[in-house]
């Protein structure tokens, strides 16, 4: 009789038959999903931008709501015109001045000088804890003006104003505070990105800050 012999073969595996696929470029686990490093994934600057866009947001519905209250109560009877402190015009210059070093401090980072980038920061700082110092001031004045938070509806929106606006700025002088105490290390790859997707979000917020504090000024200057 003749003696039949069976060979195995090994099987090959299928395109899309659930096989894992071979590693791509720079790290990439074959579907796009992203680049990895380590078995963890690359820092993508994005996650950063969009946290600060939902919290900006909030702040935007918050203050649109507090504004459309003013409005709505300026009808009031017991509405009382209140002058406006010398305190917060000179504040609002100083915020204003603090967004444009901001700004030198982010292109001082992204032509990589550090050190320049470190001194805009910190006087972005200090003109942000003098912008602060300038609006207690304000309400001081209010207060020697005989101006007091439960005074009449409009002296009570000055309060409100100034102090939730003083506290959303007090984060934005933490974030600085953090970005200034790490400024001196020197920083490469993805670590050098972080910074610099960091500086960025802080940055937009603080000028989220700066321009919001001038259209609740000019609300109260110009709707009395």
């Amino acid at each position: 009789m003749a003696t039949v012999t069976s060979t195995k073969t090994a099987a090959k595996p299928v395109v899309g038959s659930g096989w894992p696929k071979p590693p791509g470029k720079n790290g990439s686990n074959g579907n796009g999903q992203g680049r990895r490093f380590g078995g963890r994934r690359r820092f993508s600057k994005e996650t950063y931008r969009i946290t600060v866009w939902i919290l900006l947001a909030a702040i935007v519905m918050m203050f649109a709501a507090l504004a459309s209250s003013y409005i709505i109560l300026s009808a009031n009877p017991e509405w009382q015109p209140v002058r406006m402190p010398g305190a917060f015009m000179f504040s609002t210059g100083l915020i204003l001045v603090s967004s444009a070093t901001m700004t030198a401090a982010r292109r001082r980072l992204q032509r990589g000088q550090s050190r320049k980038y470190r001194g805009w920061l910190l006087l972005t700082l200090m003109l942000g804890v003098a912008f602060l110092a300038c609006q207690l001031k304000g309400l001081k004045q209010l207060v020697g003006a005989g101006v007091f938070f439960s005074g009449n509806p409009h002296s009570s929106f000055y309060y409100l104003f100034a102090g939730t606006h003083g506290i959303h700025l007090l984060g934005g002088l933490t974030a600085l505070a953090y970005l200034a105490s790490r400024s001196g290390k020197v920083l490469i790859g993805e670590a050098s990105e972080k910074r610099l997707a960091a500086t960025d979000v802080v940055a937009l917020y603080w000028h989220f800050m700066d321009g919001l504090w001038v259209c609740l000024f000019l609300l109260l200057w110009f709707w009395k």
